[in-house]
Formats: C-alpha cells, structure tokens, sequence
C-alpha cells in the first residue's frame, strides 16, 4: 500500500466513524479491518507526511462529514463517531507534529456558563475542533464567571467559546464579556457563543464576535480566523 492509499484509507476510516480495528462503521466490510487508531500508527511508523496525513486525510474526511451532514445523510451520533476517531489520531500524533513542522491552530478556552449543567453541545464543538487542529482546554459546566476570566489570563487562547441551553442562563455569556473587558482582556480573545437559546442577534447585543449555530459554524469562524 502506498502512502497516499494509506491516507486515503484514513480519510475513509473517518468517514466510516472508526476509531479501533473493532468498530464496525457505517457500511458493511469493515469490522476487523485497520481503523483510523491503527493506520495512524502504521502512518507514523512508516514516517509519512503527517502534514497531508491531516489536511487530506483527517481533515478531508471530517470535511466530507460535514457535507453529509449539512445533508440530512448523517446524524449528530454519526458526526461525533468520526470527530471521536479525528481525536483520538490527534492525541497520537500531538507528539510527533512539533517534528514534521505542523503546529497547532492555537488555544481554544471552552466553558458552560455558570448555572448551565449542559454538556452535550459544549462537547461536540469541543471534539470537532480538536480535529481540526486546536488546542482545547475545557473548564467544564457551571463555570463561574471570574474562573472563565482567570482562565483566559492564565491560558492566553485565542478563542473563547460559551454554552448556554437556557435562557436564564444564557445571561451569564454578557457577564463574561463585561469583566473581560474590566480586566482588560477583551480585545485579547475572541469570543463565540452558542447554545440553543442564543442567536446572532443575542450575540451582537453582548458584545461577542460571533453566534455559533453548531459545531461546523465554530469551525469555520475560527478556520477564517486563522486564515
């Protein structure tokens, strides 16, 4: 097998939701076969060009995803199956990229708001852009507003994303904006919102750079970002 049919193989594996050799995928064939774990491993042993083991195959798959869900093809389940495989090949290969010259998209600081116990979107935006590139620290659920604040100085990200599936405590996402800015460091970090109740309009009204509708919209907000 070619290098380049090994990442098409791990575009594939993405795709399919694989993760280890034992998950079965979304078609028939697959169980038993090498999954994403097991052909990043052989990738890296083989000391393949990790750059375009991510750009084309992680990323390329994930892209493909993407579509198939904008689609109506795939569901939430399906999409986190393959973001699950992207993070766990990015776990793997964290320690070999400082060597083949990729570097890290940069920091992203995810929390939800204090009183919110809601995980599940939090989560998805968490994993999805950790397969895209980025450094993710997760501060948890019912975070409380001067510990988000601590965390952005100590940390230094470059995004900072809130979560929020009520209205009443969606409030908290401008309480952060505002001792941000009180502390100085507003201008420092971009900040994106999300979370069922919220829109674009709640987000340009509490000063956030941008309202993140699902995973894909954060992804692509900070990919333009990083342009």
């Amino acid at each position: 097998m070619s290098e380049a049919e090994l990442i098409e193989k791990i575009r594939t594996n993405v795709i399919q939701g694989r993760v280890t050799a034992e998950d079965e995928g979304f078609d028939e064939g697959f169980e038993g076969e090498p999954a994403t774990v097991e052909l990043v491993e052989e990738a890296i042993d083989r000391e393949a060009d990790l750059k375009a083991l991510i750009i084309d195959g992680l990323t390329g798959g994930m892209n493909a995803v993407g579509g198939y869900f904008e689609s109506g093809r795939y569901l939430i389940p399906d999409m986190l199956a393959s973001a699950e495989a992207v993070g766990e090949a990015m776990d793997i290969l964290a320690p070999h990229l400082e060597g083949a010259g990729v570097q890290s998209k940069g920091r992203f600081l995810i929390a939800t708001v204090k009183g919110d116990l809601h995980d599940i979107g939090k989560n998805i935006v968490s994993i999805m852009l950790k397969g895209a590139g980025y450094e993710i620290v997760d501060l948890g659920t019912d975070v409380p507003t001067e510990k988000i604040v601590q965390a952005v100085r100590e940390h230094g990200p470059r995004f900072l994303g809130l979560s929020a599936l009520l209205t009443t405590t969606m409030r908290e996402m401008e309480n952060v904006i505002r001792s941000l800015e009180s502390a100085g460091m507003r201008d420092t970090v971009k900040v994106l919102v999300g979370g069922a109740p919220t829109s674009p309009e709640f987000a340009q009204k509490i000063g956030a750079d941008v309202h993140c509708a699902d995973a894909f919209q954060a992804v692509d907000y900070t990919g333009e970002q990083a342009a």
